[in-house]
């Protein structure tokens, strides 16, 4: 099965979603922003991408400067406690495959676990 960490208001996201579709595989589509995962699977789904949750996050949107999330002090929970509060945070798309777990940011990246 294929997992994918959805927002369908990104283009990337469903440029990763109609590329997973065309696999003809099951595909798993989890809009994380109406249901973030438990923070251990977060973890762990962040973890197995190999990133850091610094690099996980979308250091872009407006509310990561507002909670002064660049502050380099703050640790990994702290960033996570943000995450949870605001899953718009949390950078996408996310993919799992049998081969592994990938932030397809860029898009192509999306090929190393296809």
């Amino acid at each position: 099965m294929i997992r994918i960490y959805h927002n369908p208001r990104c283009s990337t996201s469903r440029k990763a979603l109609e590329t997973l579709q065309a696999t003809g595989r099951p595909v798993e589509v989890i809009e994380y922003l109406h249901g973030l995962p438990p923070r251990d699977t977060l973890r762990a789904l962040i973890g197995s991408a190999g990133l850091t949750v610094r690099q996980a996050m979308r250091s872009k949107e407006p509310i990561y400067e507002s909670l002064g999330l660049a502050d380099p002090s703050l640790t990994d929970e702290q960033l996570l406690d943000a995450i949870e509060q605001h899953p718009v945070l949390l950078n996408r798309p996310f993919v799992v495959t049998d081969k592994g777990v990938r932030l397809c940011r860029p898009f192509e990246a999306i090929q190393e676990i296809l």
